[in-house]
């Protein structure tokens, strides 16, 4: 984060967002470390990392956010965010009429222009004229916004409990390759019903939420300064190669660029 950038983000901790002055406020503001209770807004938000990995979680999906992708979090939807290493969060709240598509919660790219603009608004809150300069910020944010890219990079959550216990013995050890078998029944779950339940509640095979998982893993270990070696082998990859061409295809880039701001 350059010295300039600094300059232009405030502190906005008890400025309550879904009440400010005008329809649009964004915040700005950097964290070390980060575990949030679950909330909802009463407006519509799009998280978003200029530097670092963050994680957005509601009740029905998990999302890892590199810089480049924001996710808009639709209006009431209990959520909490969480990173153990230091990022730049940039946070746009909205009305939700003024967006279209706000009312869907997804993961959108962020373009270098779209990421200025954030970092610009955040320096004026959400008390600005409404002509001027600010204003036409804003209203260049809002043309912006909807058409970014949606890029499917969720992690569904499951419903039923039982799938949900052993989805948090995957989280737990991301590194384990044992067979669906295995885990189901530490769980007290036969194969068939495990794999009936993965496509029920998360519309993935068992081998895909997995994968999908491990990939997610995996991020947070690079933001935490693994290489991609280290961050291969953490989520139980012993071919590099394999891992890198399976984080490009979910992610949309290398491992090795993919906490490049540019």
């Amino acid at each position: 984060m350059t010295n300039d950038r600094a300059k232009r983000t405030k502190r906005t901790d008890l400025v309550d967002p879904d009440a400010t002055a005008r329809p649009v406020f964004v915040l700005a503001d950097r964290h070390e470390h980060l575990i949030s209770p679950w909330h909802a807004h009463r407006r519509a938000q799009f998280v978003h990392v200029s530097t670092g990995v963050l994680t957005v979680a509601t009740r029905t999906a998990r999302y890892v956010v590199p810089p480049q992708r924001g996710v808009w979090v639709a209006p009431g939807v209990e959520h909490r965010i969480q990173s153990p290493t230091p990022f730049w969060l940039t946070t746009f709240y909205v009305e939700p009429d003024l967006v279209p598509g706000a009312e869907r919660t997804r993961v959108a790219a962020v373009d270098r222009l779209t990421d200025e603009l954030l970092i610009e608004a955040s320096s004026f809150g959400g008390d600005y004229p409404e002509a001027g300069a600010q204003a036409r910020v804003i209203a260049v944010l809002l043309d912006r916004l909807p058409a970014l890219e949606t890029i499917d990079v969720v992690l569904p959550e499951p419903s039923d409990p039982r799938l949900g216990r052993l989805c948090d013995l995957l989280r737990a050890d991301p590194a384990g390759n044992e067979p669906l078998s295995e885990v189901a029944r530490r769980v007290a779950l036969t194969e068939r019903t495990a794999a009936r339940l993965f496509l029920r509640d998360t519309g993935l095979t068992f081998g895909t939420w997995r994968r999908h998982m491990k990939l997610q893993a995996a991020l947070v270990h690079l933001a935490e300064g693994a290489n991609v070696t280290q961050a291969a082998f953490a989520v139980g990859y012993a071919d590099v190669s394999s891992f890198i061409a399976a984080f490009k295809q979910f992610f949309g880039k290398t491992p090795a660029t993919i906490l490049d701001r540019g």
